[in-house]
């Protein structure tokens, strides 16, 4: 289940709550019991790599649109 971020308006205090994608756009009364709270657009960073994991193949390089330099 995704966690999303909130923001109280009351109190600033920030909070996650981990609910279905369904009930993303509900509601939700911060930690001190107000209800006037705002989600808060989050972003994840992910790095590394799984250990084992095979390596993916590297992009080609050459510049242009394709790629290759083909495009004039």
């Amino acid at each position: 289940m995704p966690t999303y971020a909130y923001r109280c308006r009351e109190c600033t205090e920030s909070f996650e709550l981990t609910r279905p994608m369904s009930e993303s756009g509900d509601p939700a009364v911060c930690p001190g019991g107000h209800r006037d709270t705002v989600k808060l657009l989050t972003t994840v960073a992910l790095t590394g790599k799984a250990a084992g994991a095979a390596a993916a193949p590297s992009a080609p390089s050459g510049g242009g649109c394709c790629g290759g330099g083909c495009c004039g």
